[in-house]
């Protein structure tokens, strides 16, 4: 394994593991008290099924730009979600501050965390791409 290969491996794995702990948050939740709020019980159910569906590829190998890009999306839209909670709402429904404690801040964590590993790791693959072109 080279030098630059390790890195990538690494950032691969740091970002199925943020990705699946934005899952695991949002499953959580599902199965306490949001599977009976409508609309956004789902979405919290769709949102953990794709985060958990998307770690597991980003580990099956060297995933093309477009499966790092739905992991992006995936937690762009749960940080969107939250944001729209706090706000306008989402389908009626609303929550204040950092609530529920402690999942709304391991989850910002989480999502964050996804966010920056994908576009280190966007780089390293960038500079893996002009270190082989020269």
């Amino acid at each position: 394994m080279n030098g630059r290969r390790l890195p990538t491996t690494a950032l691969r794995w740091a970002t199925a593991a943020a990705l699946a702990a934005g899952g695991y948050i949002h499953a959580q939740l599902y199965a306490d008290d949001y599977r009976f709020i409508p609309v956004v019980g789902p979405l919290f159910l769709l949102q953990a099924s794709a985060s958990f569906a998307l770690a597991v590829l980003l580990l099956t190998g060297t995933p093309p730009l477009l499966l790092r890009a739905a992991a992006a999306g995936v937690a762009l839209g749960a940080l969107g979600g939250f944001a729209a909670s706090r706000t306008v709402g989402v389908f009626g429904f609303t929550e204040r501050g950092l609530q529920p404690a402690p999942q709304a801040v391991l989850s910002l964590v989480a999502e964050t965390g996804t966010l920056l590993l994908l576009a280190t790791w966007q780089l390293a693959v960038a500079a893996d791409t002009t270190a082989t072109a020269d």
